[in-house]
């Protein structure tokens, strides 16, 4: 189930990034001592009042003020493209300007629904005042905020809630669904091709949920696939590559789809800060995740080379360390086959269910060999464990007081875990709970 995109836009300075994180703040906790997940990220989950939806802050792109208006266009087009709202901020301090309305003349074309908000409006008694020359943009009645002081978000919100998509539920839960998702130009449309083609029957190519991308369904030894290519996306040529960090926005819908991600990487370029943060997602939404170093038979090899790339990986992407790592050449085909059996692998993995019994005993094993913390002479005790859902694994762990867990231990308690299960490929959910 793909969560509706709301992108963020406007000219530089009106606030974009401001009223980003006041929303973000107030509805999601990120999760602090993770190492290795890139923080500066672009993106968030946000839920109000009962609707999901991905929210897209496009201010990180850096403006050469010479050329104000040709970045305001490209940023303003990608988010566009691939947006179901657009909350498109103005200034209202500083009035309707030219860089406003060239915004505006972009939005107008575009078939999506746009929400004005007229930002930095801290006196109540002159709002509609100042709000009445943003009406010439011809984008309909401008609500009114301060995204520094929270004032008008939640109205801004209801707007933007009333105007997202209906969301439909597949129901196809004996097939397999993979997103296929990476930088451009690091050999997704490939690797389909690979699969497509190769294969013994391909049932279908119908349009996908995501714009522009192609849902491949087909059979390999009596499973059915679903491959969500996010390769197709990048339409635009004049769309230049400096802008990439936007194939992060490309990626979420596939992503929130898919039951295994094949997180594409290129040998030749080696790892880079965008995939962390495509890589970072996928974490952090429990899906399963698969490391595919594309175009191996480009890399000159040497008597470590692989070793080498792998324990690179491995540093750099420390929240990954329990994503299995496949060294393929999607062009030639060498290794693909087994992308599909290490994919069927994760899906078991995932689902997989562990006794009350047997976990609380892997979980005394791990507390008589390696003491819990303690504070002030108060020592961690964890009462009992059990196993709340599948898909991702999630597993409630009751102790005495919660500021206790530190992160070091419940990482422990983890890989004792995976020593005893193996949930290779999936995240470990840890929630602990004080008990009462």
């Amino acid at each position: 189930m793909a969560k509706p995109i709301v992108a963020i836009v406007g000219r530089p300075n009106v606030g974009k990034s401001t009223l980003f994180n006041r929303i973000a703040k107030q509805r999601i906790a990120i999760v602090e001592g993770e190492p290795g997940v890139t923080r500066d990220r672009i993106y968030t989950d946000v839920e109000w009042l009962n609707r999901q939806f991905t929210l897209i802050d496009t201010g990180g792109i850096d403006v050469n003020k010479d050329i104000i208006t040709q970045q305001v266009r490209q940023q303003a087009e990608i988010a566009v493209e691939q947006a179901d709202v657009i909350i498109f901020v103005v200034d209202g301090r500083a009035g309707l300007l030219g860089g406003d309305e060239e915004v505006a003349g972009l939005l107008r074309k575009a078939a999506k629904h746009v929400v004005l908000c007229v930002n930095k409006v801290e006196d109540f008694a002159s709002s509609a005042e100042t709000a009445a020359e943003f009406y010439a943009l011809g984008l309909g009645e401008p609500i009114t905020i301060s995204a520094e002081h929270g004032r008008g978000v939640g109205d801004l919100l209801d707007q933007v809630i009333s105007m997202l998509p209906k969301v439909e539920v597949a129901n196809d839960d004996d097939i397999i669904k993979i997103a296929i998702v990476g930088r451009p130009n690091v050999g997704k449309s490939s690797l389909v091709n690979q699969f497509a083609g190769k294969q013994r029957v391909i049932v279908t190519d119908i349009p996908g949920t995501t714009r522009d991308a192609i849902d491949t369904y087909f059979t390999y030894e009596d499973q059915t696939y679903l491959l969500i290519d996010t390769a197709g996306m990048r339409r635009k040529s004049r769309v230049e590559a400096h802008i990439e960090r936007y194939s992060v926005i490309r990626a979420l819908r596939a992503i929130d789809r898919c039951d295994v991600a094949f997180i594409m990487l290129d040998a030749v370029e080696g790892l880079t800060e965008q995939d962390k943060k495509i890589a970072g997602y996928v974490h952090e939404n429990g899906k399963g995740s698969i490391l595919v170093v594309n175009k191996w038979d480009l890399v000159e090899k040497g008597t470590n080379t692989m070793r080498d790339f792998e324990i690179n990986l491995r540093t750099n992407l420390q929240f990954l360390s329990y994503a299995p790592i496949c060294f393929i050449s999607a062009l030639t085909g060498r290794r693909v086959h087994q992308l599909l059996e290490i994919a069927e692998q994760v899906v078991g993995q995932r689902n997989l269910r562990i006794s009350t019994g047997r976990l609380n005993e892997i979980i005394q094993d791990a507390v008589a060999i390696n003491q819990p913390p303690s504070d002030k002479g108060v020592r961690l005790k964890i009462y009992y464990a059990t196993q709340a859902q599948v898909n991702p694994p999630v597993f409630l762990i009751y102790v005495n007081r919660k500021e206790l867990m530190h992160f070091s231990y419940e990482r422990y308690l983890e890989n004792r875990l995976r020593s005893e299960f193996g949930f290779v490929g999936t995240r470990i959910i840890l929630s602990v709970k004080e008990r009462q």
